[in-house]
């Protein structure tokens, strides 16, 4: 998720300081997604610098509060807009360690899978759990909305995830038999 669009998006709403944009981003998000304060610092600072956000004085607790521009408005108008770009592959990492397992020394990739396997299982009952209170009760306001929104996705990329270990596991068996009936490479 972009923390710079996320932030324009709270911000069009009214003027926030960074520590109530970080707990609204996160129940928005169902908190799957954490930022530390940190990070909302770092985006806003980068979005006043662009002149999407200005500070618009301190709150009584002394916390600068930010709005947003009309250049700010354009921006998160403009994302809503464009659709997700999915053109690369994303960097995961647990596709760089089976890739990286397989063929390893002493590496059974069974094993990995069966590791991220069980992982992902317990996510997936915590996810399906949230999921179930979320929806126990009808959602009184649209952060509930959102967030239920975000647990499904989470359930649903969870069991995607599984499938395509199945897969995995699948295509291990098959390489496996494959390369158990090829001579080893002659050495030059």
């Amino acid at each position: 998720m972009s923390i710079r669009h996320g932030l324009l998006a709270l911000l069009e709403r009214g003027p926030r300081h960074g520590a109530r944009l970080r707990a609204e981003l996160e129940a928005r998000t169902g908190a799957v997604w954490r930022l530390d304060v940190g990070q909302v610092c770092t985006a806003l600072a980068r979005l006043e610098r662009d002149g999407l956000v200005v500070q618009q004085g301190r709150d009584p607790k002394g916390r600068v509060v930010y709005a947003i521009s009309d250049a700010g408005r354009g921006e998160v108008r403009a994302w809503y807009a464009r659709p997700v770009e999915r053109t690369g592959p994303p960097r995961d990492e647990l596709v760089i360690k089976l890739a990286m397992a397989f063929g390893a020394s002493g590496v059974d990739v069974r094993a990995v899978v069966d590791v991220q396997r069980r992982h992902l299982r317990e996510a997936l009952r915590e996810y399906t759990r949230l999921r179930c209170e979320a929806l126990a009760e009808p959602p009184a306001h649209q952060d509930e909305v959102a967030r239920l929104l975000v647990l499904e996705q989470r359930v649903l990329h969870t069991e995607a995830e599984l499938l395509w270990l199945d897969h995995c596991v699948v295509r291990l068996q098959r390489l496996a038999g494959t390369a158990a009936a090829q001579p080893p490479p002659q050495l030059a």
